[in-house]
Order: structure tokens, then C-alpha cells, then sequence
């Protein structure tokens, strides 16, 4: 079982805020399957830096506003 990452991002919103990019698009943009596209928006799979600075790019936004971390509660 993969555990899930802390990680949340906006992925979603922001392709269908941009045309309705499809996960297709965004992949084939920062050079990765839609499968990959598939896992971080479902928070299965988190992103090396430089392709979260890539999907970032790809929507004109700074990375905080695609990517969020959530702080563990004590």
C-alpha cells in the first residue's frame, strides 16, 4: 500500500481554470506520462522539485499556488 504524502496540490482547478488542459497536455508539456499527471493530482506521487517548478510554469503561477504542505497536527 502506498501511503499517501502530505502534499496537496491544485493541479485539477488549474487545468480546467487553463482551457481545460487535459492531464494528457499538461504531461506531454513537462515531458511525463498522463499516468504520472494522474498520481500527483491524486496525491499518490510526489514530484521531484524541478518538475513542480515545471507544472508551475506550464500555468503561469508561482509553485505555492499549485502545491501545498500540510503540517502534521501534534
Amino acid at each position: 500500500m502506498v501511503k499517501a504524502t502530505r502534499v496537496t496540490n491544485s493541479i485539477r482547478s488549474l487545468r480546467f481554470a487553463h482551457e481545460e488542459m487535459t492531464q494528457a497536455d499538461l504531461a506531454s508539456r513537462i515531458g511525463v506520462s498522463r499516468q504520472t499527471v494522474i498520481a500527483i493530482e491524486q496525491g499518490r506521487y510526489s514530484p521531484s522539485l524541478e518538475m513542480a517548478f515545471q507544472i508551475a510554469e506550464v500555468f503561469g503561477v508561482p509553485l505555492d499556488d499549485v502545491f501545498q504542505y500540510a503540517k502534521e497536527e501534534k
